[in-house]
């Protein structure tokens, strides 16, 4: 029991170890009120702050009205980059979509989330007459 705990105890600080080698500016953005059919874009900041090139392995979207993009080149130490996230707007009402982050050699993905809530645009139409 008494090297069961301490097996544990190890996979916990090695976990928590390895969330402090990326540091996110945020975890979610809320777009507040967006246009039907306009799509919106965010970028979610990191920074590399471990002593080895940080890679990216995927960002994956929990639908496809969400597109994330993510840089394919090993970060350096020190450097920051930008997780693109583009969110289609197409349904009409509230919205709360994730993506998750998995990074070359650590065990647990991170989750980055958007929200916010998609609106009728203006109903004022401009119609121009044939001459």
């Amino acid at each position: 029991m008494k090297h069961l705990l301490i097996i544990f105890s190890l996979f916990l600080c090695l976990k928590l170890a390895a969330q402090d080698d990326i540091k996110f500016k945020e975890l979610k953005h809320n777009f507040g009120k967006i246009k039907q059919n306009k799509p919106v874009t965010f970028f979610f900041s990191f920074t590399n702050a471990s002593n080895k090139p940080l890679i990216v392995e995927n960002a994956v979207a929990g639908c496809g009205c969400t597109t994330p993009e993510y840089p394919k080149e090993p970060i350096g130490k020190g450097k920051e980059a930008k997780i693109k996230v583009t969110y289609n707007a197409a349904a009409m009402g509230s919205f709360k979509k994730d993506v998750t982050v998995k990074f070359a050699n650590h065990p647990e993905p991170i989750v980055l989330e958007i929200d916010g809530e998609v609106v009728k645009g203006s109903s004022k139409e401009v119609v121009i007459a044939p001459n």
